[in-house]
């Protein structure tokens, strides 16, 4: 190996890869590359954790995977692969996710550096904070498609994964997704909250009935279709969308005639919302069943690439509703199917309701194979920028073991030479830690603009504390008084969970200190009341407080004379779904906001098909319920490319 060949490395740093020990966190595209390339470096102590297992879509470019490892764990077989270049290297395997309680800020310490190949901005976002408070240096990186990046997160000396703002996913209104859609990613939206009403983890934000609050429907809407569903007393008897596809058997032409036919003419019914468009044309089953066109087709390629009719998008909506119930009806009571992109009959599903809805509502119908992509949120995974990334990860880490951390300036790797002839570019200077960040200032806090009236306890935990806070088991107390509100011992605040937060004397003006056991990270949040608007958040939250402060003191507005340096303030919502690939790339050279997010599977990688759920992290993109605000420097460069 390099490291024992003399010559190639300096006695010095040839001594410290011997004797180092190096975490690699995930196992796909970009983990594969890093943990050969240690190996044949010359590191003799490495570990690898991954939560995921392979599947057949990960050997086009995860060359330590091979055919007969499908299904397997990706850090075993990893670890199994790479001591086949050196067998006297030291290699321990972890199947399991990087964010349990296992693996806390004792266990980073152990290590002299982390290398991070993640895929989702949650598992990311811990393993930044206990590197943080472990002070040990971690390597962050990611690809998009031809481009990629790496940065160095040290304590003190650079921003953190969290010093920026990452770009939003994009998100609808509920009204648009319901009543609406116009674009094809409306009904995509739409399918995968079926699927979930059906079969998934049903939420009460993705309901795909019609939605009679709609404002542009008015106050009578949908008064025909009520008064004909009324019962004897005047009221309508609603039944959950599970329980009564579960009453009907999953009969596919009753579910399609009631989402198709049934909920459309009730669309038709709130005659304001066609005023100024093209009302939807509903469809029924025995209809299309006289049109008498060809089957779908049975070839992969061929049948991902066609855009299907009605009646053939019907024909696979039925042959998937089957399949997926004999699956549902296998899990133990209470459990539910995962939506995955690579699930064939979960695929299906999405894209057949996806285009029979975009049909009715004469939106162009897209192929099976485009609306993967943007269900998924896919850019492809390219096997060369996996590999090009991980060779500049291990070069930097060879600049952290000689203490060069002035040297590991961030690098941007891009299809096209930009203005300076430059494929590789890396930053003029190390990016220094933002003073105003919410996880590696000297004191967090944070201002969450909140409605305190109606955002519950139990809410203010898993929305804002964990799913956009990212913490695992944070413990809340109020400042000043000592009063528990939330606790991560199992049942000691549960008699607080439906409580609003007014009611706990969570008000205005009110400060909240927050401890995470697990990271060792602290918060401080200031309450600010607000009553949203319709379709608005239920809560903001603002990580710099001085953009709160009263501008009375302001001098008066002048015209503007823009230097070109100035910007508006960014708002991003970390998304719990992770957003499998996205990557934030800079354009013409210039400065990207850091972070971005590798198109491979980590620890918190999706399942393999329709199982059990395995995390709590997947939200639909038009269920955005928060969103989180910081001030950027004045400095920052407006040359931005956001790939999602």
């Amino acid at each position: 190996m390099a490291a024992q060949i003399a010559g190639v490395f300096e006695p010095s740093l040839q001594e410290k890869i011997s004797n180092s020990k190096i975490l690699v966190v995930g196992a796909g595209g970009i983990g594969c590359e890093i943990l050969k390339n240690l190996v044949l470096s010359g590191f003799q102590d490495i570990e690898i954790i991954d939560l995921d297992t392979i599947d057949v879509s990960n050997l086009n470019r995860q060359f330590l995977f091979h055919k007969e490892h499908v299904g397997k764990s990706k850090a075993n077989v990893a670890r199994e692969s790479a001591l086949s270049f050196n067998p006297n290297v030291k290699i321990k395997a972890y199947h399991d996710s990087i964010t349990t309680t296992n693996y806390g800020v004792s266990f980073f310490q152990q290590f002299q550096l982390v290398l991070n190949a993640l895929d989702n901005r949650a598992a990311r976002n811990h393993v930044n904070r206990l590197c943080l408070t472990a002070d040990v240096p971690l390597i962050e990186s990611g690809t998009a498609g031809y481009n990629g990046q790496v940065e160095l997160i040290k304590r003190g000396q650079t921003q953190c994964y969290e010093c920026t703002p990452k770009a939003a996913q994009k998100s609808f209104p509920g009204c648009t997704i319901r009543n609406t859609p116009s674009e094809p990613i409306h009904c995509i939206v739409w399918a995968k909250h079926l699927f979930n009403q059906l079969f998934g983890e049903s939420n009460e934000d993705e309901d795909v009935s019609p939605d009679t609050a709609d404002p542009e429907a008015g106050a009578e809407a949908g008064e025909s279709a009520l008064a004909a569903d009324a019962n004897e007393k005047g009221n309508v008897d609603r039944v959950n969308t599970r329980t009564w596809a579960a009453q009907c058997g999953y009969d596919p032409e009753k579910i399609f005639n009631k989402l198709f036919y049934d909920d459309i003419n009730y669309l038709l019914s709130m005659s304001n919302l066609w005023k100024s468009r093209t009302p939807p044309n509903p469809a029924k089953w025995d209809a299309l069943e006289e049109d008498g066109e060809a089957a779908a087709p049975t070839d992969t390629v061929l049948r991902d690439q066609k855009v299907l009719s009605l009646t053939e998008s019907a024909k696979v909506f039925g042959d998937a509703i089957g399949v997926l119930k004999d699956a549902f009806g296998k899990l133990p009571d209470g459990d539910h199917l995962v939506w995955d992109k690579d699930d064939k009959y979960a695929m299906d599903f999405v894209a057949a309701c996806a285009n029979i809805r975009a049909q009715i509502f004469n939106i162009p119908r897209k192929s099976r194979f485009e609306i993967k992509s943007m269900a998924g949120n896919i850019i492809p995974a390219i096997a060369t920028t996996n590999a090009i990334t991980a060779g500049v990860v291990v070069m930097h880490a060879f600049r952290v073991l000689k203490g060069e951390f002035e040297k590991c300036k961030s690098v941007y790797m891009r299809l096209r030479p930009n203005a300076r002839n430059q494929l590789f570019v890396p930053d003029r200077a190390l990016n220094p830690p933002n003073p105003k960040c919410y996880v590696c200032a000297a004191k967090p806090e944070v201002t969450l603009k909140v409605d305190t009236k109606n955002v519950t306890v139990k809410e203010l935990r898993d929305d804002i504390l964990i799913k956009t806070l990212n913490m695992i088991g944070p413990d809340v107390t109020i400042d000043g008084k000592g009063t528990i509100v939330i606790s991560s011992e199992e049942g000691e605040t549960d008699c607080n969970n439906d409580k609003k937060l007014e009611e706990l004397q969570i008000v205005d003006g009110c400060i909240l200190k927050v401890d995470d056991f697990v990271q060792n990270y602290e918060l401080t949040v200031t309450i600010v009341h607000k009553d949203p608007a319709r379709d608005e958040p239920s809560f903001d939250i603002v990580a710099d407080p001085e953009s709160l402060k009263p501008k009375e003191d302001e001098p008066e507005a002048q015209p503007s004379k823009s230097n070109g340096n100035s910007k508006p303030s960014t708002s991003t919502a970390p998304a719990a779904d992770d957003d499998d690939d996205m990557c934030i790339v800079e354009e013409d050279g210039e400065k990207p906001a850091a972070g971005s997010d590798e198109a491979e599977a980590g620890p918190s990688g999706t399942s393999s098909g329709p199982e059990k759920r395995k995390n709590d992290d997947t939200e639909g993109p038009s269920t955005k319920k928060a969103r989180v605000e910081e001030k950027e420097g004045e400095d920052d460069d407006d040359d931005l490319i956001v790939i999602n």
